[in-house]
């Protein structure tokens, strides 16, 4: 079987797209980590969002070994992942007005706590009104989306912005709008998209840099282990106990 260069490409891509962010965004990614680890360190609460494909990155900082445990996944029903039947029900969803109300409602979440939006394009109602009342009720909002729509598409939200507007602190992901990386003669559409790589990179970014200032402020992060190394159970038992009144996914 012959190497196949489409599969070099995407990787060219992909490193291309993660150092870029690395360069262009490391002061702003610092600072979230700053927001976050401020936020543990004053007893307030973690929280992640995202719908459709960019619920994984958003996921992949919860519950994880070597993760915060205290970052929780906000979840808006039918939009966490594709499943949903149809799974175009969860693109109608990030559509609807007034969804996220609802949702910050009846979460958990109040004045002082951190929520990380995740949307690539940031143009649907969802994230718009998430971020929105968000910070209405005192949050403060870290955003993780791709700039360029904001000029290369039109907002979905009645108010024509775009998530990059009602946040604290926006991390451009540099994802050109489409999310598709290749073209090859033969094949009629774009494909191979990145942003999910991109995206999990900048959140485990983020993290690290969380970690680091904890550190540095004398506070030991609140780190999960994996449960298949030798004493991560009992760790990670320890970490739940001590801050449990903030962590959501165990109960």
């Amino acid at each position: 079987m012959s190497e196949s260069k489409l599969a070099g490409q995407f990787f060219d891509a992909a490193i291309g797209l993660l150092e870029r962010v690395r360069d262009e965004e490391s002061g702003r990614i610092n600072e979230a980590g700053t927001v976050i680890a401020e936020a543990v360190a004053a007893g307030n609460k973690l929280f992640a969002f995202g719908a459709g494909h960019s619920s994984l990155p958003a996921q992949d900082v919860v519950y994880r070994a070597g993760g915060l445990a205290l970052m929780n996944f906000l979840a808006v029903p039918g939009t966490a992942g594709i499943d949903v039947m149809p799974a175009t029900l969860g693109s109608a969803l990030e559509r609807v007005d007034g969804l996220a109300g609802a949702v910050l409602d009846s979460s958990p979440a109040s004045d002082g706590d951190v929520l990380v939006i995740i949307s690539l394009s940031g143009r649907n109602a969802l994230p718009v009104e998430m971020a929105m009342n968000a910070r209405a009720i005192g949050l403060k909002v870290i955003g993780v989306t791709s700039v360029a729509y904001a000029t290369g598409t039109k907002s979905r939200h009645v108010s024509g912005t775009f998530l990059k507007d009602h946040c604290d602190i926006v991390l451009d992901s540099k994802i050109a709008v489409g999310d598709a990386e290749l073209t090859h003669e033969g094949i009629e559409a774009p494909f191979a998209p990145a942003s999910t790589v991109v995206t999990s990179a900048i959140m485990q970014a983020v993290m690290a840099a969380a970690a680091g200032e904890l550190v540095a402020r004398g506070v030991e992060p609140p780190l999960l282990r994996s449960g298949n190394v030798d004493g991560g159970h009992e760790w990670n038992g320890r970490v739940m106990q001590e801050y449990g009144d903030r962590i959501f996914f165990r109960h």
